[in-house]
């Protein structure tokens, strides 16, 4: 029985630590440190015999159901010391932070409660669920899971069977492709989860605001990162004209409860999940779903509250996991958003699923059960389409961002750098302010005297004592973003052949080829200082070496005059201060001669300066029509430098 199994390795755990700090002779203790090795090798080989046990001997196990009852029976029994039964103990003392304490209710969600004149739902009406099928009611099944997709063969389906698209056309210039349809098509059938893992750039926006519209799952939830939140509200303007799109910011002063359709980032979601999770929501959308792969941090904890309170007061809501990131590649990253979905629960799989699974008539002893168990997770809503295998469908060219969050001592640095850089700008400003003629009146910011400090702050190109200029601000974050950049990259050279990867700093490229380096992918570079024999011969060994995967590309040297179309994929590692720059280095791949539709990837660092410089050059560009349709929008021209510092030094007055 299994948690006899575990309680057995629990006792000889204690009688291990026991052996070796209680006193007695040498003799005595080896004679007894034997003995207990010996039984802790017949475990192991039990565990050998069905692997799902090995999680029951790692040391932070969750215990059992009826683990404590046999570890007592196995004290009794060997005559050892019995502790007494602790009672119930008393709630934990509160250790979060005053963030974390501090929640808000928006006086547009309370007047919305008082507009509702419906009573709230009486669950305990709630038919009582189906009862556990008995084939696999003892066993653990969350590792074989895990294991059905580790071991899955290479030619196994990862997408679910979805029906033939009903209809494309949403409005005048304005088309979903087949494969978005599809998705569509299904929730409009009735299934309420999905994983979507399509490649990003497939339009996943799209067809999780059409889905909801198709499932009439409003009011709808959508959690995002924050440099894409502004852009959720104008892809559902854009596609759902018809269910308005509030926006949460701050504390939530602005937010428009009546709205259909509610946008949340994670960063702020701590301040908002009491209110929401009382809202009444009937879909759920999570952007980037692999930001919760940590079930232990508190954004990911916030979400799977959110989500287990939508499924307790809403029969079969809409559920939808968003996530470019390959699917097979970290299948352990998934389980909270397994989770998230109502797949798993905790260590437990849920209803729906253990059914499916059921039906198979195998458990995890029969080789069987691992290819039959692997499609009935599919089925239950994954969706995983690669960009070869719609190409008939997509655009020739489209930009698509990354977000990522710069954690650790670089993102640290980079985070103070920016607050010493504020904290420079307002000081100058209040100078200014000060030595005006009228600075006892209060009339409020200046704006002119706002662009006048951001602009000498661009004048001085040196740092200096206080902090850093703006040039050494973007080049820190791009050191901060060198690995996660090519970590992507590398992702997208296993899954999708070729990448060309664009970066301004030297030490940026060279962070992106020690990584390539030691995840034995094969790269070349083109740099600056390269003789023009050099220069050819790495190009060549890119365009020629099925070996070499990666061509690690500065900006300023392989901009223009650079043929590398036998790739499709070009990786942005640092934002480009022109919109030119950028179009020169994806025009490296999208040129005459290019059979794939192209796509470039810009790696964005949420919550810095690389977020605010992003969101300028959306304003101009409209990167949402360039992900969708390929429209190649003609971009004014734009100071992004002193926009940035203007915004950056706005907000910071403004927030006093």
């Amino acid at each position: 029985m299994r948690a006899t199994f575990q309680a057995v390795a629990m006792l000889l755990r204690e009688q291990r630590a026991e052996a070796t700090t209680a006193p007695m002779s040498p003799s005595q203790r080896a004679t007894r440190q034997k003995r207990i090795e010996g039984l802790a090798a017949s475990l192991a080989h039990t565990a050998a015999r069905d692997t799902s046990l090995f999680a029951l001997l790692a040391d932070g196990a969750a215990l059992l159901p009826g683990t404590s009852a046999a570890l007592r029976e196995l004290r009794l029994k060997a005559g050892l010391a019995i502790e007494p039964e602790a009672p119930d103990p008393s709630p934990a003392p509160d250790t979060t932070t005053g963030r974390e304490q501090r929640q808000v209710i928006p006086q547009s969600a309370v007047s919305r409660s008082l507009a509702n004149p419906f009573l709230a739902p009486d669950f305990a009406a709630a038919p009582a669920p189906p009862p556990r099928p008995r084939l696999l009611a003892d066993w653990e099944l969350i590792r074989p899971l895990l294991r059905a997709f580790e071991q899955s063969a290479a030619d196994a389906r990862s997408c679910m069977t979805l029906p033939a698209p009903s209809h494309a056309h949403i409005a005048a210039g304005l088309d979903l492709m087949p494969h978005q349809a599809q998705v569509v098509a299904a929730a409009k059938a009735g299934h309420r989860t999905f994983l979507l893992a399509d490649e990003p750039g497939l339009g996943k926006t799209a067809q999780a605001l059409l889905a909801a519209q198709a499932a009439d799952a409003y009011p709808l939830l959508v959690v995002v990162p924050n440099v894409v939140k502004t852009s959720w509200a104008r892809e559902a303007a854009m596609w759902t004209p018809t269910h308005a799109a509030t926006v949460i910011h701050g504390d939530g002063e602005t937010v428009d409860a009546f709205c259909d359709i509610v946008v949340v980032n994670y960063d702020i979601l701590n301040r908002h999940v009491g209110w929401l999770g009382r809202f009444g929501f009937r879909g759920m959308i999570v952007d980037e779903a692999h930001f919760i792969k940590n079930k232990s941090a508190q954004r990911s904890k916030n979400v799977l509250d959110l989500s287990r309170q939508i499924r307790q007061r809403t029969p079969r809501p809409l559920l939808m996991a968003l996530t470019g990131t390959p699917l097979i590649n970290d299948i352990e990253d998934f389980l909270a958003i397994w989770e998230f979905l109502g797949w798993i629960a905790g260590t437990e799989v849920g209803p729906d699923l253990l059914h499916a699974l059921e039906a198979n008539a195998t458990t995890p002893v029969d080789p069987a059960f691992y290819p039959a168990a692997r499609d009935s997770v599919i089925e239950m809503g994954i969706v995983r389409r690669r960009k070869v295998d719609v190409a008939k469908d997509i655009p020739a060219r489209r930009i698509a961002d990354v977000p990522v969050e710069l954690e650790g001592a670089l993102g640290s640095s980079v985070r103070a750098a920016e607050r010493k850089l504020v904290q420079r700008l307002v000081k100058r400003y209040r100078s200014a302010v000060a030595a005006r003629a009228d600075a006892d009146e209060a009339i409020g910011l200046d704006a002119s005297i706002i662009r006048q400090v951001c602009a000498r702050e661009l004048r001085s190109s040196d740092e200096d004592s206080t902090g850093e200029n703006v040039f050494s601000m973007m080049r820190r974050i791009g050191q901060a973003k060198a690995q996660l950049a090519a970590d992507y990259t590398a992702q997208i050279a296993r899954s999708a052949g070729k990448v060309v990867f664009f970066a301004k700093h030297i030490d940026v490229m060279d962070a992106a080829e020690q990584l390539f380096a030691k995840r034995s992918i094969g790269y070349s570079s083109i740099r600056g200082d390269q003789t023009t024999r050099v220069r050819q011969a790495n190009i060549d060994s890119f365009v020629d070496d099925e070996d070499v995967q990666v061509i690690v590309c500065s900006l300023t040297a392989a901009g223009v005059g650079v043929n590398l179309q036998v790739a499709s994929n070009v990786v942005l590692a640092e934002l480009s201060w022109t919109a030119a720059e950028q179009t020169q280095a994806i025009d490296r791949v999208h040129r005459i001669g290019q059979d794939q539709p192209v796509t470039a990837w810009r790696v964005i660092a949420t919550q810095t300066l690389d977020a605010r410089i992003a969101e300028l050059i959306n304003t101009k560009e409209s990167l949402a029509a360039r992900a969708l349709d390929g429209a190649d929008v003609e971009v004014a021209s734009i100071d992004v430098q002193l926009e940035a510092l203007v915004s950056m030094l706005t907000d910071a007055l403004t927030a006093g």
